[in-house]
């Protein structure tokens, strides 16, 4: 039962924050990933639908996923153990991100340089304010880290607003 646009886009909005701070806190308590599932399944159940969504979420997890987990492996982050991939709470962390690009964060899409700019400046400071809270390891130095994934992020939201772009298209047909 979806809401009308301006309180879908607001509860968009306020889900992905209070999931962002369940997933982030949830690196310590796992408990708490049940907050950030529960975000999810409202999104979900209020702002969108698992049919016309679904594939972006699956999809923009998948692609983060690999990106982290590659990223960790370059060493660039440190998260407790030695796992090869990224902890779970980061990948869900990524499907909340993807509610995002239809909603709350639709207007990153055009032009193209403002999703890159927003990427630029709030994913850097959104991984930084995550691993502080979670307790995630910059082994190659807050500066390099953050100049690093500036450009990254500039690209992903380029990336993953294509993606969004190429459901929406689909969908449509």
């Amino acid at each position: 039962m979806p809401l009308s646009p301006p309180r879908s886009l607001l509860l968009n909005a306020a889900l992905f924050q209070l999931g962002w701070f369940a997933c982030v806190f949830g690196a310590q308590r796992p408990w708490l990933l049940l907050v950030a599932l529960a975000c999810l399944a409202a999104h979900f159940f209020w702002v969108g639908s698992w049919r016309q969504e679904g594939r972006l979420v699956a999809s923009v997890m998948l692609f983060g996923a690999a990106l982290d987990s590659f990223l960790l492996n370059l060493g660039v982050f440190d998260f407790a153990g030695d796992s090869l991939l990224l902890p779970a709470w980061l990948a869900l962390l990524w499907a909340l991100f993807a509610t995002t690009l239809n909603h709350s964060l639709a207007w990153t899409a055009r032009p193209w340089w403002l999703g890159s700019l927003l990427g630029a400046v709030s994913g850097p400071l959104s991984y930084l304010g995550g691993a502080k809270l979670a307790g995630v390891g910059m082994p190659l130095g807050l500066w390099p880290t953050l100049l690093l994934l500036a450009g990254i992020w500039a690209a992903v939201m380029v990336i993953v607003n294509g993606f969004a772009g190429m459901y929406r298209a689909k969908a449509s047909h």
